[in-house]
């Protein structure tokens, strides 16, 4: 199950090939500047294990995104959170430096956001993201989800579909 494509974006599951292009995303300080460190590369092949542990559970997880073309942008989906022992259906991005700024991660969130609604009739979705990260923040904004509240140090933004 994947999201449909959009007008300049196309999603497929990640796999141990993509493990070069996901140290270089996830071990990048920019992109992961609002998580405690960059991640390493055996930190990298670890959440590509998870996501294809997702895939086979849920039939989703974050998905490699890329170009029509066929170049690597970042990671997009669904994943189940724990936000005060409450398991939520999130969605997560994140888009390497050379593609920020050109709305492709809220092209790319949108679609999820609409698999979620519309394919797995999911009741609500939310987006976790440290209060500090104003361009996340305006991502979950633009595809529809508000601010609920808090949990830890985070702000929980979401929306509830029906």
């Amino acid at each position: 199950m994947l999201p449909r494509p959009t007008p300049r974006l196309r999603f497929r599951e990640m796999g141990a090939a993509d493990l070069d292009a996901m140290a270089g995303l996830l071990g990048d300080p920019r992109v992961m500047e609002f998580y405690p460190a960059p991640k390493t590369r055996d930190e990298a092949a670890a959440w590509i294990a998870w996501n294809q542990r997702n895939y086979a559970e849920h039939g989703y997880g974050l998905w490699i995104i890329e170009t029509h073309g066929g170049a690597f942008v970042g990671d997009c989906g669904l994943t189940w959170q724990d936000v005060d022992g409450v398991l939520r259906l999130e969605v997560g991005y994140h888009v390497g430096t050379e593609f920020l700024r050109r709305g492709l991660a809220t092209e790319a969130a949108g679609a999820c956001r609409d698999l979620a609604r519309d394919e797995l009739g999911a009741a609500e979705l939310v987006a976790i993201i440290d209060p500090a990260n104003t361009a996340s923040r305006r991502v979950a904004e633009k595809i529809g989800l508000r601010e609920l509240g808090t949990t830890g140090w985070r702000t929980v933004l979401g929306t509830t579909f029906g």
